[in-house]
C-alpha cells in the first residue's frame, strides 16, 4: 500500500506563491506516475496536473498552465506543486494521488490519495 501526505497549504493573497509537498511511502515510488487534484466547496474534484515516474513528462489543466509547476524528487519520495500567481479561483483542498504505472494522465486510475491540504487565496 502507498501512503501519501500533503503539506504546504495556507492562506495567501492574490498573486502570492505556495509550494505544496507530497511525501510517499512505498518501495517503488520512482515507477509511479503522480497527479495533483483540487476540490473547491460544493464542486467536483478537478484535475490540476500530473507527472511521470521519472519526472520527465508533465501535463497541466488549462486553468493552471503557465502558473503551476509539478516536480518530484524520487530520492526523497516526494513530489511538489509550485503555485505562482495565485488567484481566488485556486482556492480548494489540494490532493496528490498515485497510479501504479509510469505515466499519469487525467484519465488514469489513481489508486492512492493523500488527505489533502487547504489552499485559500484572498483577493
Amino acid at each position: 500500500q502507498v501512503q501519501l501526505v500533503e503539506s504546504g497549504g495556507g492562506l495567501v493573497q492574490t498573486g502570492d506563491s505556495l509550494r505544496l509537498s507530497c511525501t510517499a511511502s512505498g518501495r517503488a515510488f520512482s515507477m509511479y506516475g503522480m497527479g495533483w487534484f483540487r476540490q473547491a466547496p460544493g464542486k467536483e474534484r478537478e484535475f490540476v496536473g500530473s507527472i511521470s515516474g521519472s519526472g520527465g513528462s508533465t501535463s497541466y489543466a488549462d486553468s493552471v498552465k503557465g502558473r503551476f509547476t509539478i516536480s518530484r524528487e524520487n530520492t526523497k519520495n516526494a513530489a511538489y506543486l509550485q503555485m505562482d500567481s495565485l488567484k481566488p479561483e485556486d482556492t480548494a483542498v489540494y490532493y496528490c494521488a498515485v497510479v501504479r504505472s509510469f505515466f499519469a494522465t487525467p484519465g488514469s486510475s489513481y489508486a492512492y490519495w493523500g488527505q489533502g491540504t487547504q489552499v485559500t487565496v484572498s483577493s
